[in-house]
């Protein structure tokens, strides 16, 4: 969905994007501490929306357009000709602006969906072996981002209860340093507990180690730039797609020869069943669709405002941006049969044993 939303700049297709991410979060959410990763993200999207659009009222070339209000120009130097300061706003550079945010805000709102949905400790337990070095650092990146969640509720309760403000100017003052500062910690501390058990020892012969780090190195390389020609279409030739596919498969094979000679048990697995493939088939559909309608010049897939017009609405791109809501219907429900929200945070009921059974053999 992040990635279909980067690919238009029609503001009704990424509201519908914004729309369905929050459906499905509403429907699929557990009562984890990070599932309320979503709020958060939706006032970040907000605030910068506004900061785009002030940053263009105040610093915006000025084009020609319907002028809203004006500005005190500030004269500039002739080397800083694409600069400026002040001077006429129109509705149009006004509403360019909004879009961009409006765009950046949907993306950040589709990764906090992911945040809100996903457990990040699931999330480490299903890291490839090839990956074990870098553990540590995937472990602060994953779990930061709820820490944050459950800090900010942390902290806000205990100011408060103290009678201090947790609201406005004040009381972003007295939450930004104690949350952030909370957050790290918390996950620098998961990461030495792992280290400290560990976590990412193996020994793997020389030459598969070469080999497993070589084609994993080449294939996250090729598969960065198959999804830069994928988001920009015109940067090369077929859209990135065969540089994706051969980096995929690079990558397959150096996890695959990574994990070879790394066995390693798991206490209740989680298993891929039809589900999970329906979720993935369901973000592949509207990136394909998203994909295919780029290539063939859909129109209403990228919006102007110059000249000031109302966009256009695709049918096509609508529909496939609501194969997105097949989710909300096919994971299964939080605590329902088939939900596993086993993490290190929660306390799950173990079965008692029978009265005759013994501490040793416990």
């Amino acid at each position: 969905m992040a990635v279909a939303a980067v690919r238009t700049t029609n503001p009704m297709l990424l509201v519908l994007i914004a729309v369905v991410v929050v459906f499905v979060v509403a429907a699929r959410r557990s009562s984890a501490p990070w599932s309320r990763s979503l709020a958060v993200f939706f006032r970040l999207g907000l605030i910068v929306i506004a900061i785009r659009v002030v940053v263009e009222v105040v610093f915006g070339l000025r084009l020609p357009g319907n002028v809203l209000f004006a500005l005190p120009r500030v004269p500039l130097p002739a080397w800083a000709a694409g600069v400026s300061i002040g001077g006429p706003v129109t509705v149009e550079s006004v509403l360019q602006a909004a879009v961009d945010g409006l765009r950046l805000a949907v993306i950040l709102l589709c990764f906090g969906a992911a945040n809100s949905l996903a457990s990040p400790y699931r999330l480490l337990r299903c890291l490839p072996t090839v990956l074990y070095e870098a553990g540590v650092a995937v472990t602060v990146a994953l779990t930061f981002a709820p820490e944050v969640v459950i800090a900010l509720g942390t902290t806000r309760d205990a100011r408060r209860l103290r009678g201090r403000p947790t609201r406005g100017i004040a009381g972003l003052r007295g939450l930004a340093i104690p949350v952030l500062e909370g957050a790290l910690d918390r996950s620098l501390q998961l990461a030495a507990s792992m280290d400290a058990r560990g976590y990412g020892r193996r020994f793997v012969a020389p030459t598969h180690r070469r080999v497993a780090t070589g084609a994993s190195a080449l294939g996250l390389l090729l598969v960065m730039v198959g999804v830069f020609g994928a988001l920009d279409p015109g940067s090369m030739p077929a859209g990135g797609i065969p540089i994706l596919a051969v980096g995929s498969v690079l990558l397959a094979i150096g996890m695959t020869a990574g994990g070879r000679r790394s066995p390693r048990t798991r206490y209740r697995p989680d298993m891929w069943r039809l589900p999970e493939w329906g979720v993935v088939l369901s973000g592949c559909a509207v990136l394909g669709t998203f994909v295919v309608a780029g290539v063939a010049g859909v129109p209403g897939l990228q919006f102007t405002a110059y000249p000031l017009h109302a966009p256009i609405l695709p049918v096509v791109l609508c529909i496939g941006i609501l194969v997105g809501l097949l989710p909300a219907a096919l994971a299964p429900s939080p605590g329902g049969p088939g939900h596993r929200g086993l993490d290190p945070t929660s306390v799950e009921a173990e079965p008692r044993p029978s009265a005759g059974v013994t501490g040793a053999s416990r």
